[in-house]
């Protein structure tokens, strides 16, 4: 029971301390050298016709570039291309109540492989080219976690309706 708890905690205080380099605006290399393991994997669930305006969503990005652990190939595959095909499409503008307390996330040590932990959070996003912002909640589902609790694969689930409305306004944009 006591490696159960310890589990927990680490989980959790390493999913609380992920979060908080959001708002402290950490550059993606860092947030990717800190808190992934050296093979992460990020998925952004959406409808594949949406990947026109949001090429970030709908599949699953593999490792880092110049890792040595890279599946990259011209179709900016890495969770560094993750990072940056968000980037030029939305602003991100999380505040200090963004995310829960880490007493409000869900953590299950023996769920998964290596545990899984589920954060659902709130912010403002901001298409880059019409500046047009919403106000969404979000999910993230950390899970493949190492044994220093580091993050094997990050699955977020948002809003892509209001994001392909922002970026390219409704059909025939």
């Amino acid at each position: 029971m006591a490696d159960f708890q310890a589990r927990s905690s680490l989980l959790r205080s390493k999913t609380y301390a992920f979060c908080q380099a959001f708002l402290e605006s950490k550059k993606p290399s860092d947030i990717l050298d800190t808190y992934f393991t050296p093979r992460p994997q990020i998925t952004e669930h959406g409808p594949s016709w949406a990947i026109s305006r949001l090429p970030f969503l709908g599949r699953t990005f593999h490792g880092r570039k110049n890792s040595g652990h890279s599946s990259a190939d011209s179709s900016s595959s890495t969770c560094d291309d993750y990072f940056s095909l968000l980037a030029w499409t939305l602003s991100f503008y999380p505040d200090k109540h963004t995310f829960p307390p880490s007493s409000e996330f869900i953590v299950d040590a023996s769920a998964g492989e290596n545990g899984v932990v589920s954060v659902v959070a709130h912010a403002k996003f901001e298409s880059v080219v019409t500046g047009k912002s919403w106000e969404e909640d979000f999910f993230y589902r950390l899970s493949e976690f190492d044994g220093e609790g580091r993050i094997g694969h990050w699955e977020i689930w948002a809003d892509p309706l209001s994001a392909w409305e922002a970026v390219g306004g409704g059909e025939g944009s």
